[in-house]
């Protein structure tokens, strides 16, 4: 039998299935003992070496590329959420230290490195592809972006690779369990974005897409939302330090940069450490801003994620968690309670809810016209977003499961079906 894997390459994490003999299928995965994820992050990495032989260019992508820009990060430079510019007509090719590289091509040398960490040779190999109903931008061109997704793989040594609709594999296993035709609203929460699609499954005859719409909502602005709130006040957030006997408040636009977690970098320079430094030296809390000077200069801001999100994580199973944070003078131990967080998400959650009402709007069909409604991605363990689709849609026919490896597992699925007699 030819090997099928399904391809879920996302803006913030990427995920690759491979069907198995049995006919189910299992998601690859990368690290190794209890560090192992079913997820790669959707990064890629750039340095040079040997500066003064020609300058030999180096790239890195996933956990070797966060290591690698963490290492040196005035040197080196990352690249995320490539996915978001497939549709934008205005990218055509971006310099990295000089040289050119077409999107296309800056998106092969992620697959290729990411199939390799997954050690999956994809010669011979049968490949369903994810794609977006609608790509990212206000002036998306959608078939734009499948031309160039299609380019960007056949440049990876993937030149037959089929295209399905990532909501139609994140559905997918659910799907198969209807006995008759029914609309189905999907949510797919990913790390930047959330996706809500309305799509019409009928048995035997395949899937229509009738509506859609999608959000730069989801599980990292909930995290920022507990760094705002729990971390930045202990780094001087909210503080005043004195100018001419004058008390003015920290500048908040320190803080602007937790936003995402590789932006810290960018404050890592002379200047800008400077000016913290003079700030602190008048502050009313000295301490904490030279905590969030070693915050920045040790390159803590990847470590410090990854804790933020455990609490959230932690949140979606108990009412509290313990945030411990510890690094030198660092030290932040504090409990932060659910009820607290559904606050401070409450306008994110209005969003959502608004962005869900457009996919609806776009297929012209009321909330009580959906039969199913099926949730993945991690953010939908989330007890306040699971009550919003529970709130409008009833609890009885809210579904979520495969957090975050439903699309690449249906993917591989719907390979295995199209090749059925």
């Amino acid at each position: 039998m030819v090997p099928v894997i399904g391809i879920d390459f996302g803006t913030t994490n990427s995920v690759v299935a491979r069907l198995n003999p049995d006919g189910t299928s299992t998601t690859a995965r990368f690290g190794t003992g209890d560090a192992a994820q079913d997820v790669f992050r959707s990064v890629l990495c750039f340095w040079t070496e040997h500066v003064r032989a020609g300058g030999t260019l180096s790239h890195a992508a996933g956990p070797a590329a966060i290591e690698a820009y963490i290492d040196d990060p005035l040197d080196s430079r990352l690249m995320m959420s490539l996915k978001t510019y497939l549709a934008q007509s205005s990218f055509t090719e971006t310099r990295v230290f000089g040289r050119p590289f077409t999107l296309e091509r800056l998106i092969a040398l992620f697959l290729r490195a990411f199939l390799a960490a997954a050690g999956i040779d994809p010669t011979g190999t049968r490949i369903v592809a994810g794609h977006p109903v609608r790509f990212a931008g206000d002036f998306a061109n959608d078939q734009l972006g499948a031309q160039r997704l299609r380019a960007a793989y056949a440049e990876a040594g993937m030149p037959g690779v089929e295209l399905a609709l990532e909501p139609e594999g994140a559905g997918y296993r659910f799907a198969r369990t209807l006995t008759r035709a029914a609309t189905v609203l999907i949510g797919d929460f990913g790390g930047g974005t959330s996706d809500f699609s309305v799509l019409r499954f009928t048995p035997g005859h395949g899937v229509a897409a009738l509506g859609h719409a999608g959000i730069g909502i989801a599980g990292d602005v909930f995290d920022y939302r507990i760094i705002d709130r729990v971390i930045s006040p202990q780094l001087g957030k909210g503080g005043t330090y004195s100018v001419m006997g004058k008390d003015l408040p920290v500048p908040p636009e320190y803080y602007a940069q937790f936003a995402r977690w590789h932006r810290l970098s960018l404050m890592r320079n002379p200047k800008t450490l400077r000016q913290i430094a003079e700030v602190a030296a008048t502050a009313a809390r000295p301490q904490q801003l030279r905590n969030l000077i070693t915050l920045i200069e040790d390159e803590l801001g990847y470590r410090l994620y990854q804790v933020v999100s455990a609490v959230k994580a932690e949140l979606s199973a108990n009412d509290h968690s313990r945030l411990v944070f510890k690094h030198g003078a660092i030290d932040i131990d504090i409990t932060v309670a659910r009820a607290d967080f559904e606050t401070w998400i409450a306008p994110d959650l209005a969003h959502l809810a608004t962005t869900v009402d457009r996919a609806l709007s776009e297929a012209n069909l009321p909330a009580d016209a959906i039969d199913h409604v099926f949730l993945t991605g991690g953010t939908s363990f989330v007890p306040a977003v699971r009550r919003l689709f529970d709130a409008r849609f009833g609890p009885e026919k809210v579904t979520a499961g495969g957090e975050f490896v439903s699309v690449a597992e249906g993917l591989a699925l719907i390979g295995r079906d199209r090749m059925a007699p």
